[in-house]
């Protein structure tokens, strides 16, 4: 029997305000944004959004657990139980979650680090231990399992793994600082690069053999 129809809303309230508060970072920025305007556009009280959040800086978390470290964990579980080959997951899933960063709500954030992230020390050391942190040591297993394969030399990227995804910065950067002139096609620009980053960690073809 499905549940009242009061019950499922009052279940969705959550996330209907942390949907919110994401679209309301993105149009005000960070400092500007009030708990009144979240609250707003959740069509909710302020009072009952406390009962969920107790300040904003709560609900920017909430927002960064919500939608984007998932993105993360998600990866990092395929990584671990993926019978693949380390070349065959990048140009496959990896490449496919760097493709659908630049316009997913990673933007938002990523702006508002570059942004506002100097007055806000906390937050970023929040977004550093749920989504940076992580991002790193699975990119820096899936590199080290390609070494142990045989499939990848060591090279510099196992030693900066950001290399993988600079696209993705530079892509988010581009298009809002110069999109209105030239917008990115980011999805070919991320695979050029994914395939450029593959050619250069690729083991010899023949090693140990004659020149």
């Amino acid at each position: 029997m499905p549940a009242p129809k009061f019950q499922r809303r009052k279940d969705d309230r959550p996330a209907e305000i942390v949907e919110a508060a994401l679209a309301t970072f993105a149009e005000k920025g960070y400092a500007a944004t009030r708990v009144d305007d979240v609250a707003k556009r959740a069509g909710v009280s302020k009072g009952l959004l406390y009962l969920y959040f107790r300040t904003k800086e709560e609900l920017f978390k909430a927002v960064i657990r919500g939608f984007v470290a998932p993105k993360v964990t998600e990866l990092s579980d395929v990584v671990e139980d993926s019978g693949l080959k380390a070349v065959d997951f990048i140009r496959g899933p990896f490449l496919t979650m760097l493709q659908s960063l630049p316009d997913s709500p990673v933007k938002v954030m990523v702006r508002l680090m570059f942004a506002e992230g100097h007055k806000h020390p906390d937050l970023v050391a929040f977004y550093w231990d749920n989504v940076v942190t992580p991002a790193l040591g699975m990119m820096q297993t899936l590199l080290a399992r390609g070494v142990e394969n045989g499939e990848f030399r060591r090279t510099a990227v196992n030693e900066f793994p950001q290399i993988l995804v600079s696209p993705v910065i530079f892509s988010l950067v581009w298009n809002q600082v110069f999109g209105a002139r030239q917008r990115l096609d980011t999805d070919r620009l991320i695979e050029t690069h994914i395939e450029a980053m593959l050619n250069y960690i690729a083991a010899p073809a023949n090693p140990g053999g004659d020149a």
